[in-house]
């Protein structure tokens, strides 16, 4: 099978059973210099190893309908660009630090936050807000945010945010990643995420708040 053919199965769970077991216990220095060697199918091993790594870093910030297309491109452009890894001990961090680029990107494209009101939020959304906002005991409170209406209006919120302050806050506060690996992933200064981070999180704090006080005002 073809390297770009394999792409196209990437996330679709069709693996072959001697990929799998040879792609265990892969050598990536080896495989990689197979590959730039002019073994193309042979990066079909290092896909399946780390299929499951770009997957983890790309679903937090893309919707399910597009997590294929965009781990399929994050593996494209890896493969594209795969002479200028330089440190090939190093591949899964470098492979990673692509997958997290290429959601960025996606964001980047196809962000439409106008396009996305108060209206889409559902009947259940509001309950959930309106609940939330007058609970004062705080094991209530916590209650309320394990709530799935919880991560549903925090999914919406963060679409309201510009697409480098949702990448910085999802790394940083919600995958609990630090400031440093953020910086490495988006190839960014380690300052400017330390400050987009700081910022990031008062955005997201004033939408969820004028959205409590719109709820407890009505229409």
């Amino acid at each position: 099978m073809h390297v770009f053919e394999r792409l196209c199965l990437v996330t679709m769970g069709h693996h072959q059973a001697k990929h799998d077991i040879a792609a265990a216990g892969v050598d990536d220095e080896a495989v990689i210099k197979r590959v730039l060697g002019g073994d193309a199918d042979a990066f079909g091993l290092l896909m399946t190893k780390y299929e499951a790594m770009v997957i983890n870093r790309v679903k937090y910030h893309v919707p399910e309908n597009a997590l294929q297309d965009t781990v399929q491109e994050a593996f494209v452009r890896a493969y594209r660009s795969l002479a200028t890894c330089r440190k090939r001990e190093k591949f899964k961090s470098w492979l990673g630090s692509i997958a997290v680029k290429t959601a960025y990107d996606w964001l980047r494209k196809r962000y439409r936050c106008r396009e996305t009101s108060v209206s889409a939020l559902s009947s259940d959304h509001h309950d959930w807000l309106e609940n939330v906002s007058v609970q004062r005991s705080k094991d209530e409170y916590e209650r309320q945010l394990a709530r799935r209406e919880a991560g549903e209006v925090l999914a919406w919120a963060l679409d309201q945010l510009p697409p480098r302050d949702r990448m910085v806050l999802e790394l940083v506060h919600l995958q609990e990643r630090s400031v440093k690996e953020a910086a490495r992933l988006l190839g960014w200064s380690v300052v400017n995420v330390k400050v987009r981070s700081h910022r990031s999180r008062k955005k997201l704090k004033a939408i969820l708040d004028d959205l409590a006080v719109r709820e407890r005002e009505g229409p």
